[in-house]
């Protein structure tokens, strides 16, 4: 397998990987939750942060070394509308991850106003994602440059 190949591959993963995290998240944030399930989402979420680290390794050594090349995401607008898009989910996940750290440090449950926050969060990560994957489409069929 080549390289370009291998970290295509990974990349992939890694995002569908990360979609995946958001989508049980979405689910486990409900009103009433236990601190079982605060817990999984702790663990939960550092997964999330771990795959959102290496999606942005595996992206950029693939824009520097594979196949295209880094001059043609330079000049794609696409390509920066795909960054600032990531850049976009990673800032809406701050909130749900404090929460999070905090429902656990102090072993509360969340009341329903803290709970609907989180919920819009994770809902505008999610509808994101469905921008990021237009971005990702048009990019590599040559759009935007």
């Amino acid at each position: 397998m080549d390289m370009d190949l291998g970290l295509a591959i990974a990349h992939h993963l890694l995002i569908f990987g990360i979609f995946g995290i958001l989508v049980v998240e979405h689910a486990l944030v409900r009103h009433g939750m236990d601190s079982a399930v605060v817990g999984r989402l702790v663990r939960m979420d550092r997964i999330y942060g771990l795959f959102a680290g290496a999606i942005l390794v595996v992206g950029f050594t693939r824009a520097n070394l594979a196949a295209k090349g880094w001059d043609y995401y330079t000049h794609n607008a696409f390509f920066w509308s795909k960054i600032g898009t990531f850049a976009l989910i990673g800032l809406l996940s701050i909130p749900p991850t404090v929460a999070y750290i905090r429902w656990q440090r102090d072993g509360t449950t969340p009341s329903d106003v803290q709970v609907r926050r989180v919920q819009l969060y994770l809902r505008a990560q999610l509808t994101l994602f469905m921008l990021l994957l237009v971005f990702a489409a048009a990019m590599a069929r040559g759009y935007g440059q």
